[in-house]
């Protein structure tokens, strides 16, 4: 399955009209949850998906896009009781108000796609399809954006192609915050810290924000003003993963990288640098783009990589975050703290099982990586001996 994303532009007239379904659908979902709660109160149960059905048969909306926001309730009350039972802190599905409800999901029909756009019951709609769509297209997702431009991404299931073959080198990649990502072969990608350089605007626009009187047309002007600045920074920062990671998957044949708990690592501390960096949307970009190069990717256990000695295995527990220079009291070794991570980071990754395999022809390409995999070793370590084993998938060692 693939997502395709493109800009629409609704003429006034169907802006409106759409912008009136969202708030059918926003005062819908309210309803839903209130009956919702109230079953509950009174015997202890959440309503079947049938009885909330009946309640949206008129609503007013497409039909489709009422049963959509019946199974995203019922969805949203199932991962709460799957959290529960496990343990976790998650939310109850909330009340929304009007700027929270910003999509209207087609996931059958009532959509046709040509050289314009055709939603039921909004007509044909002007899109920029800059790319044609390869495959079968399954739903349809109308959303606003905060900045108020509206986008129509299509799910679609693409036919199986032959990935082709890749004879790159192995890589093992430490990600950063001073350095967005440090090779084990050398190569640094700087971070280029696209918040940072928005950042006193952003200041300004929010601080003339907050002084607008609440309700006048003015301030929802600058919260409009904050929204587009927003978006761009998120545009810039998806742009340079995109670019970086279609780069390193044309390069390697195998990239070892690290399963980063990047969300309870904001939590603690320097929270902005870590969201700008985007390294989850990273990861996850690099995998799915692994598949069609060739290329495998492994994403491993991170404790300690940056502590231990990537010649010796010695643990340094002394190690700070300040120390950019890792010095082994063992065996000598004096290096890069990012290089002697993505080596440990590497050397973690060879001995268990490889990662997305998107290759037909897997023994041949096997052994090229094995002996990439063991020249480098061989080169920083000195090792005649690596053992190597492979298995299909993503796999988190």
């Amino acid at each position: 399955m693939r997502a395709y994303k493109f800009r629409i532009y609704p003429s006034k007239k169907q802006e409106e009209l759409m912008n009136t379904h969202l708030w059918l659908a926003k005062n819908l979902w309210n309803e839903m949850l209130a009956f919702t709660k109230e079953i509950y109160d009174n015997y202890q149960r959440f309503p079947t998906k049938k009885t909330l059905r009946e309640i949206v048969k008129q609503s007013g909306l497409f039909s489709q896009v009422n049963q959509e926001l019946v199974d995203r309730l019922i969805d949203a009350l199932h991962r709460k009781i799957e959290m529960k039972k496990k343990g976790e802190k998650g939310g109850f599905p909330r009340f929304k108000f009007f700027d929270r409800m910003k999509s209207l999901s087609y996931p059958q029909s009532g959509f046709w796609l040509d050289k314009k756009l055709k939603v039921t019951p909004f007509g044909e709609i002007a899109v920029k399809k800059h790319r044609d769509i390869k495959g079968k297209i399954k739903t349809l997702t109308l959303k606003r954006e905060g900045s108020g431009k509206w986008f129509a991404t299509f799910s679609v299931e693409t036919p199986e192609e032959i990935p082709r073959e890749n004879r790159g080198e192995a890589v093992g990649i430490d990600l950063g915050l001073k350095t967005f990502a440090t090779l084990s072969n050398g190569i640094r990608i700087k971070n280029p810290r696209h918040l940072m350089k928005h950042e006193d605007r952003l200041t300004f626009i929010q601080r003339k924000f907050s002084k607008k009187k609440k309700g006048s047309g003015n301030r929802k002007k600058a919260k409009i003003r904050i929204a587009r600045l927003h978006e761009k920074v998120a545009n810039t920062r998806k742009d340079f993963l995109h670019k970086t990671s279609t780069q390193l998957v044309n390069d390697y044949s195998f990239i070892a990288s690290e399963k980063l708990a990047s969300k309870k690592m904001s939590e603690e501390k320097y929270g902005k640098q870590i969201r700008d960096a985007g390294w989850n949307m990273f990861a996850d970009i690099l995998a799915y783009k692994a598949e069609g190069a060739g290329c495998r990717v492994v994403f491993v256990d991170p404790r300690n990589t940056s502590k231990m000695c990537s010649r010796c295995g010695n643990i340094r527990d002394d190690l700070t975050l300040w120390d950019r220079v890792y010095t082994c009291p063992n065996c000598g070794l004096s290096t890069d703290r990012d290089l002697n991570a993505a080596v440990n980071i590497l050397i973690r990754a060879t001995p268990g099982q490889g990662g997305s395999n998107a290759c037909k022809s897997v023994k041949e390409r096997d052994v090229v990586l094995a002996t990439s995999v063991k020249q480098e070793a061989r080169t920083l370590h000195g090792w005649e001996h690596v053992t190597i084993s492979y298995c299909t998938g993503i796999t988190h060692c």
